[in-house]
């Protein structure tokens, strides 16, 4: 467990180097230029009209794209794209480089391949921003009322802004990867998700009242959360250890050892990206396309929150996208193929073909448990915040409805506890999780700076010098 005193030594030894020191000033400096930028409005926009138009379209693909831009979609802000091109480039060119051989080859190149493969991205991230921004800014300029300049100006100011301030969000987070702290795409998104933590301690407190029972919800649901984050964490360094020995060689007396570490969760977040976006996408283009908005209030009616088909739809989604994007980012056959061509094996298991079978079956089994455990921290949120509808369910479902909301203890389960969480889900794991990556850097840097042997650091002496140094004394 980790102690005051041991804060305190990390923190002084943070102070204490100069490299770790200025890499956070620097992370900070830049953190703060984003916060600022989002501040920053696009002109000719009446920010009371559109408050009004986001709350008609709860629900819809923008609370998806709102949570990575940091607030800025709503407001549209010169960040108001966000980090959301950058990531769905990065993600294209991922899934490219599994079809394209040469795109394969590039990225086997190492160093030179890597650059090569970030300078596309950027390409694309470019081009999917101007097509975005386009698209933004004819649906703005179409609402009644909400541009309150001439059309022939708004939309060329629009489109050269978002796009800009696209490629300033992917340079601030270029910069922060290479000289700050941390991987910088994520914590920009990690600062657009915990900047809304005051707000929600706001929340939680100003429900507690002089009511007990609902001080005791609040002390109940806090307790909850942070289970929650504790799960996160447990999960996120959990790992399932492979053997992996090593052929004996003619100068070694035994066979060396190591191990394959495979994560629980290895896909990370994006299935629940994924998943969440595949939901909101049918809602946002009925809400956009349906002119009385019929359609969008039929599609909202059985694909919103609580909904049992919603729940089931989107647990299935991150089941299917885990699966989908682990065996894009782990390739069992490959592995095998390393394993024989370093000489190296699995006790019991036969090189090649067996080798990956069994690869398979072990990656299968932990991307079923880390889809579970997403699911799991996806759905104990929205549940707190609105219960399960099982009024919709069929033949029994009115009749159960009934029976649990007119029991006053048992309400709950099919109203909520009507608290907006502001970390949801998906908020809750990218912050947990850069958190996480974000501190095990920061302590890797000071560790490599203690055993750097040129800039002053520890010297670790071997057997021999201290048995000389023990003879001279």
């Amino acid at each position: 467990m980790l102690r005051i005193e041991d804060i305190r030594q990390k923190i002084a030894a943070i102070l204490q180097s100069k490299d770790v020191r200025s890499r956070l000033i620097f992370t900070l400096l830049m953190l703060l230029l984003y916060r600022i930028g989002s501040h920053i409005r696009v002109p000719g926009i009446d920010q009371e009209k559109l408050k009004i138009l986001w709350q008609s379209l709860q629900g819809s693909l923008v609370g998806v794209l709102d949570l990575f831009s940091g607030g800025n979609l709503k407001v549209i802000s010169i960040f108001a794209l966000g980090i959301t091109p950058y990531i769905t480039s990065s993600i294209v060119v991922q899934l490219l480089t599994v079809v394209i051989p040469s795109l394969k080859r590039l990225q086997e190149e190492g160093e030179v391949g890597r650059r090569k493969i970030n300078q596309y991205t950027r390409y694309l991230t470019i081009c999917l921003s101007v097509f975005q921004s386009v698209a933004i800014t004819l649906w703005i300029r179409s609402q009644p009322g909400l541009v309150s300049i001439s059309s022939s100006l708004f939309v060329p100011v629009s489109v050269i802004t978002l796009t800009t301030g696209t490629a300033i969000v992917m340079w601030f987070g270029e910069q922060i990867t290479e000289r700050g702290i941390g991987n910088g795409i994520s914590l920009l998104i990690f600062a657009g998700i915990i900047v809304r933590f005051p707000s929600m301690l706001v929340q939680f407190f100003g429900n507690i009242g002089s009511d007990p029972i609902s001080a005791l919800e609040t002390v109940l649901l806090l307790a909850l959360l942070l289970g929650l984050v504790a799960v996160i964490v447990f999960v996120e360094k959990a790992y399932r250890p492979i053997l992996i020995e090593y052929a004996k060689r003619k100068n070694e007396l035994s066979e060396s050892k190591s191990y394959l570490p495979l994560k629980i969760n290895m896909s990370g977040v994006i299935p629940v990206i994924f998943a969440s976006s595949l939901l909101a996408f049918p809602i946002t283009i009925a809400q956009f396309a349906s002119a009385d908005g019929s359609l969008a209030e039929i599609m909202t009616k059985y694909l919103r929150p609580s909904h049992p088909l919603y729940e089931l739809v989107f647990t299935v989604g991150i089941i299917f996208f885990s699966f989908f994007y682990v065996s894009v980012i782990f390739d069992v056959q490959e592995v095998s193929n390393n394993l024989r061509k370093y000489g190296s094996y699995i006790p019991g298991v036969r090189p090649g073909k067996s080798t990956a079978e069994y690869l398979d079956t072990i990656v299968t089994r932990l991307t079923l448990v880390g889809a579970l455990y997403l699911s799991m921290v996806c759905f104990i949120p929205q549940f707190i915040a609105s219960g399960l509808d099982v009024g919709e369910f069929p033949l029994f479902g009115e009749w159960l409805y009934a029976a649990l909301s007119s029991n006053s203890a048992l309400s709950w389960i099919v109203k909520g506890f009507g608290y907006a969480f502001y970390f949801g889900g998906t908020s809750l794991l990218i912050a947990v999780s850069v958190s996480m990556d974000t501190a095990q850097q920061v302590e890797a840097r000071l560790l490599a700076k203690k055993y750097d042997l040129t800039g002053g650091g520890v010297k670790v002496r071997g057997r021999r010098m201290q048995q000389e140094v023990t003879d001279g004394q």
